[in-house]
C-alpha cells in the first residue's frame, strides 16, 4: 500500500503538466477516481485504476481537488480525478412545500444548488436514500422528482 501525506501539486501546473504528459505516453500515469463528496476528506483509502491501494492522509492546510497530483516519480504518477456529480432535481409545488423541503435539506446537510424554483441535491448515494428522507412530501405530491441529472 502506498501512503500519500501531502499533495505534489496540480496537473494544470505547467511544469507538472509536461511531466505528466510524458508519463501518460509511457502508460505510467495512473488515475484515482473519487466521489465529489469525498473531496472534503483528508483521510481516505482509495484504489488506482490499476488496483493499487493508496492511503491518503493530508495535513489540515491541504485539500483534495480534481487534478491533484498524489504521486510523481521518475517512472510513474498518480493523479486524482473527481467523479462527475449526479444531481437530484426536486420541484416543490407551492411556497410552503418549498419551505419544508428547504428545512429538510438543511437539517440533512444536503449539498444543494438552485435552478429557478427547483432544488438540485448533490447525490452521494442511491436515489432511494433521498426519497426516503422526504417521503411524505413526495407521496403527497407537494414535491416532485423531475429528473436525475448527470
Amino acid at each position: 500500500m502506498r501512503h500519500v501525506n501531502e499533495l505534489v501539486g496540480a496537473c494544470t501546473d505547467p511544469v507538472l503538466s509536461e511531466r505528466l504528459h510524458t508519463l501518460e505516453h509511457q502508460n505510467a500515469l495512473e488515475i484515482v477516481t473519487i466521489a465529489t463528496g469525498d473531496l472534503a476528506r483528508r483521510r481516505l483509502l482509495v484504489r488506482t485504476e490499476a488496483g493499487e491501494e493508496v492511503a491518503i492522509a493530508l495535513p489540515r492546510d491541504q485539500k483534495l481537488f480534481d487534478g491533484a497530483v498524489l504521486v510523481l516519480e521518475p517512472d510513474r504518477a498518480i493523479v486524482l480525478r473527481a467523479a462527475e456529480q449526479r444531481w437530484l432535481r426536486l420541484s416543490p409545488r407551492s411556497a410552503d412545500a418549498a419551505l419544508e423541503l428547504g428545512y429538510h435539506a438543511g437539517n440533512l446537510h444536503w449539498r444543494v444548488r438552485f435552478d429557478g424554483d427547483d432544488l438540485l441535491v448533490a447525490m452521494e448515494g442511491p436515489v432511494h436514500h433521498y426519497e426516503a428522507r422526504i417521503e411524505t412530501l413526495l407521496r403527497s405530491g407537494r414535491v416532485l422528482i423531475k429528473e436525475i441529472a448527470e
